[in-house]
């Protein structure tokens, strides 16, 4: 009975209360109301308890035990290099946090005639991989089942299906060659008594590179014909392009995960010019940072550096 106690009591005692929520910018603006990635999470009740950072979307999650949050009033704290710290009291984990941090002042502006570089006509420019099917030509082939109906079957197989006449089978392939594979395969009875004929194994009709059929035939000759269209599959770099949504000072574009070759084009004081920014997400004139989206798309957030301004 003791011992149950204990452990109902070290149960109650080490249970633990999760705190979740997001960081953003504050702004009057809902559009301009970021997630802040990196902000670090520190949670105190005189000591350290526990810390942890927000991730890519903004989204913290703090795991802390309830004797803590009991015992009396709990602080979390927000610090990010590029806001101005949040203190938040007492959370109890019953609810979802929006913590809004302010962004730091924007370094001074040029001096006097010394006006910001200007950055305009942005776009975005990748590579996709494109499959493309291409003909490239037909297989034919007719073939012959020789046989002699009339014939009783006297259980020698093959015979017809229902076991009374004597039968043979015909069997014949087509090669569509490396890469190359067959589509719409269909097999016809063109000449004989083609009622008495049945197929019996079907390797056309899923197609492939190599295809098949066998016959059953238990009537006299009859001859068949095999048909079907051959396509390559082609695949190719197909160049795309795409425009990012300018909001005050910052820009945000996604791209699918199989992009390639990503590249921002921009006129840089009117001089038409392209920056390459995978993998290293380099840009002169702004910081870019990325998260990974749902179905592994990729979300791109770039915000100006001190000196420039978009046009």
């Amino acid at each position: 009975m003791l011992a149950a106690v204990a452990v109902i009591a070290y149960a109650v005692k080490n249970r633990t209360v999760t705190l979740r929520g997001a960081v953003i910018r504050k702004s009057d603006d809902p559009m301009r109301q970021n997630p802040i990635a990196g902000a670090i999470v520190t949670a105190t009740d005189g000591f350290l308890v526990v810390k942890t950072r927000s991730d890519s979307t903004g989204a913290f999650v703090a795991a802390i035990r309830h004797s803590v949050l009991s015992r009396h009033p709990l602080t979390l704290d927000f610090k990010h290099s590029e806001y101005q710290p949040f203190h938040l009291f007492d959370p109890r984990g019953n609810q979802l946090y929006v913590i809004a941090m302010t962004p730091l002042p924007l370094p001074p502006p040029p001096a006097p005639g010394q006006p910001p570089v200007r950055i305009g006509n942005v776009s975005v420019r990748y590579t996709l991989k494109t499959e493309t099917v291409v003909d490239v030509g037909s297989g034919v082939k007719t073939f012959q089942i020789v046989n002699r109906g009339d014939v009783p079957c006297n259980r020698r197989r093959p015979c017809s299906p229902d076991g009374k006449w004597k039968a043979a089978i015909g069997t014949v392939s087509l090669d569509a060659g490396p890469q190359n594979e067959f589509r719409d395969g269909r097999v016809s009875c063109i000449a004989g008594p083609c009622p008495f004929t049945k197929i019996q194994h079907d390797k056309f009709s899923q197609g492939g590179r190599i295809i098949g059929v066998s016959v059953l035939d238990w009537s006299d000759t009859t001859t068949f014909l095999l048909q079907a269209e051959a396509v390559r599959h082609v695949t190719s770099d197909a160049t795309q392009r795409s425009y990012p949504v300018l909001f005050d000072r910052t820009m945000n574009f996604s791209l699918p995960a199989s992009a390639e070759g990503t590249c921002i084009e921009a006129d840089v004081d009117g001089m038409p010019i392209v920056f390459p920014i995978v993998p290293n997400l380099s840009l002169t004139w702004a910081n870019c940072e990325t998260q990974a989206e749902p179905e592994n798309n990729k979300l791109f957030r770039c915000e100006l550096k001190p000196g420039y301004a978009f046009r």
